[in-house]
């Protein structure tokens, strides 16, 4: 039976954190945004993110999207400093083309830092894409 359930693998959607000025507080804070590069949007997007090293884990928190058109973004989650020392992990499902899809997105410990920021297509600002 288990054998018979199709879950397609998911392609051109992504999770970046960007490096960005808030201009209320005056300083940097890191950012998480869901990108779809589809061509079609996505419906019904629930993103599960929690931090982890060993025995430390941070709260998981849990985000629902209910339309992302396609080549678009959204910032979802702000990921406070002492969080970029742990493994960040961010589990994405969506529907596309009437099928489930989903992906497990991780950002490994220390490398979300200002020394490793790229431009990021659509968004068109600095940030780190998930492996």
């Amino acid at each position: 039976m288990k054998k018979d359930i199709e879950i397609p693998i998911s392609k051109d959607v992504y999770v970046a954190i960007v490096e960005e000025w808030n201009k209320e507080f005056l300083d940097k804070e890191w950012n998480a945004y869901i990108i779809n590069n589809k061509e079609t949007t996505i419906d019904m997007v629930l993103i599960v993110s929690k931090g982890y090293d060993g025995d430390i884990q941070t709260s998981t928190m849990r985000h629902s999207i209910t339309s992302l058109k396609g080549k678009s973004f959204v910032k979802f989650e702000i990921v406070q400093e002492d969080v970029l020392r742990l493994n960040n992990e961010f589990f994405v499902t969506f529907f596309a083309d009437g099928k489930l899809f989903e992906k497990r997105f991780v950002f490994e410990k220390n490398k979300i830092t200002s020394s490793n920021l790229n431009m990021i297509p659509i968004i068109e600002k600095n940030g780190i894409l998930a492996k």
